[in-house]
């Protein structure tokens, strides 16, 4: 059967087309724009219940997915703010304990040096007064040396103007008296 006899064949004697296009090649029946509209409406009930279920399942899934994946870059990028937060509070932390550390360090090379510098000064100052001391014991050696020595110059010299010789006691008063008068004229210099 043709198109147009089908067309014609309608309850009514109705045509969709008008009567100058029924004869042409190109024309737009309505007819079967419905027909071919109410078939689609059917096979996408039919798609529905075969396959609508699963479908929306799947859909249902996806939109959970993507719903968590955001969830969890939006956690994601709070940890991450919170881990840069904590090692910026972790490095002052770092920092203020090696400035302590430094300050500690440089306080007690700071004492040692006092405490070197002082041990320094009173090791000086004992070695300096051992060194008087004994300066003044070499001086009291050297003293008491040359006193003998010009004791038994004395004696030499007093036993040749005297032409004779003295005794072991007149030589020892003679010297004592004389290292008693040196010893006057000394403190009165």
């Amino acid at each position: 059967m043709d198109l147009l006899a089908l067309a014609r064949s309608l309850p009514g004697g109705v045509s969709l087309l008008p009567a100058a296009e029924a004869t042409s090649g190109l024309a737009i029946n309505f007819f079967w724009v419905a027909v071919s509209a109410l078939n689609f409406l059917i096979f996408l009930v039919i798609l529905n219940i075969l396959f609508g279920g699963s479908i929306r399942r799947i859909l249902t899934e996806r939109r959970a997915r993507i719903n968590q994946g955001l969830e969890d870059a939006e956690q994601a990028r709070l940890d991450r703010a919170n881990a840069e937060a904590e090692r910026v509070a972790t490095l002052g932390e770092a920092r203020r304990e090696a400035r302590e550390i430094l300050e500690r360090a440089q306080k007690v090379a700071q004492d040692s040096r006092d405490a070197d510098i002082a041990a320094t000064k009173a090791d000086l100052e004992r070695l300096r007064e051992q060194a008087a001391a004994e300066i003044e014991a070499e001086k009291e050696r050297a003293i008491a040396d040359l006193r003998s020595e010009v004791a038994d110059l004395a004696l030499s010299a007093a036993g040749k103007v005297v032409g004779q010789s003295m005794t072991g006691a007149t030589q020892r008063r003679l010297v004592e008296e004389f290292l008693a008068e040196s010893a006057a004229n000394g403190s009165r210099n």
